[in-house]
């Protein structure tokens, strides 16, 4: 996925603001930054949520035009997003909406069968370590934070994505939950599938360590690096960046 000077509004107020990045099969990218920098808004926009609207850039998959499809297209191109507060939808059953999903993406007169669908999630969910009565329960109700993030790195095992947005997964997490989250996320790494994880914090990436490091404020990238990056905003924050960067005003990282 290659994404150029993206810019993206939300109710005329432009949050992302010349946005760059290239997402490559196996690679594994880190978007840290304060709040209000516009991280989720990047990651909403990238899967076509219509309270945001793109003003400007272009985003490519495989060399086709993101921006050009629907929120379902693009599923069924192969991106794919963990949300930060999974909904809760009573009377749908986790199996039903997984596999409902998963007919979604390989189209009419190629849906997966029951019994070999019902026999790929139970051997997923061994291999994630989670709770067989994860089948019959509804979706996210009732779940603790954990089983809602676990449930949807189940979803991402079984729809098999290209690129996988993870954001900020580990909020509201303790520190068991967070452990085994990303075990299961990190299971799931391969040559073929590139992550975007977008986080405030450097505990997570301690347990899916990222090859690169991205800093975004004021809705662009103002450094990268590699996991000394993020060890380092852990010890010193955000602030250092102003003085090593020359900025006095935060608000005029944008023009760095």
């Amino acid at each position: 996925m290659v994404i150029s000077d993206l810019r993206v509004s939300v109710e005329g107020k432009e949050i992302v603001r010349g946005f760059n990045l290239e997402v490559k099969g196996g690679e594994v990218h880190a978007i840290m930054g304060p709040n209000g920098t516009g991280k989720s808004t990047l990651a909403s926009a990238l899967m076509g949520h219509p309270k945001y609207e793109v003003t400007g850039g272009k985003v490519t998959l495989d060399g086709q035009d993101l921006l050009e499809m629907s929120v379902d297209e693009r599923a069924r191109a192969g991106i794919f997003l963990a949300m930060q507060y999974p909904a809760e939808v009573p009377g749908v059953s986790n199996a039903n909406f997984i596999r409902t999903a998963l007919n979604s993406r390989r189209g009419e007169g190629d849906e997966v069968p029951v019994l070999k669908f019902h026999r790929s999630l139970q051997a997923k969910m061994k291999q994630l370590n989670i709770d067989p009565q994860f089948i019959d329960r509804y979706l996210n109700e009732g779940f603790s934070g954990g089983e809602k993030k676990r449930n949807e790195i189940l979803q991402m095992a079984m729809l098999e994505p290209r690129i996988s947005i993870l954001d900020e997964i580990d909020s509201g997490l303790d520190i068991d939950a967070l452990r085994i989250v990303a075990e299961n996320a990190n299971s799931l790494r391969s040559s073929e599938r590139g992550f975007l994880i977008i986080t405030h914090y450097q505990r997570l990436l301690q347990y899916i360590k990222p090859d690169f490091v991205h800093v975004m404020m004021q809705g662009r990238i103002v450094k990268s690096g590699g996991y000394e990056l993020a060890e380092a905003l852990e010890a010193q924050g955000y602030d250092w960046l102003k003085d090593e960067l020359g900025i006095e005003d935060e608000s005029a990282l944008a023009e760095v």
